[in-house]
């Protein structure tokens, strides 16, 4: 009774991470059918002067367009990551909702870029930050760099909880 029990909660914990890395996904790809349907290829239109534009470029490549055109090595990539995401979702988030939806995020980062590249061969990146020298980004990246960096600092606060209970500190 007691391993049902908890095989029904980590089975409703994945499905709930998994909703969400879908609503994160549906967002992702609105916004990039927006951007395809209403601004022209190359196009700037300001959102707040010297703040942020939206751009629409295609890229072919990661972050910066580096590794342009390498497609193979990205499918190969990312189906990695995303079986490794999953993975971790179900057996080390289970008690732990901060850290599901945290690798959620990164989960619908992943799978929001994965689909441009399958579908199109390249990824829609629309938003432009004005006031630095910085690439053409969409919301996809945003899910993996913030999920990145509140993973990073969630490890962190973690190993030092972690470290605190094994030397008897409270």
């Amino acid at each position: 009774m007691c391993l049902e029990k908890l095989y029904r909660k980590s089975v409703s914990q994945m499905v709930s991470y998994l909703i969400f890395t879908t609503i994160l996904v549906i967002i992702d790809q609105i916004t990039k059918y927006l951007t395809v349907q209403n601004i022209d290829l190359y196009e700037v239109v300001e959102v707040i002067p010297n703040i942020v534009s939206f751009t629409y470029i295609q890229n072919t490549g990661a972050a910066f367009s580096i590794l342009e055109g390498k497609m193979w090595f990205f499918y190969i990539i990312t189906a990695l990551v995303i079986g490794v995401l999953i993975y971790f979702m179900y057996s080390e988030a289970k008690n732990d909702k901060l850290l599901g939806y945290l690798l959620a995020l990164i989960l619908a980062g992943a799978i929001g870029n994965f689909i441009d590249r399958l579908l199109l061969q390249y990824v829609v990146d629309m938003i432009k930050l004005e006031f630095i020298d910085f690439a053409i980004f969409n919301v996809a990246d945003s899910y993996l760099t913030v999920g990145v960096i509140m993973l990073m600092i969630y490890t962190f606060y973690d190993e030092r909880k972690t470290l605190k209970e094994n030397n008897g500190d409270e």
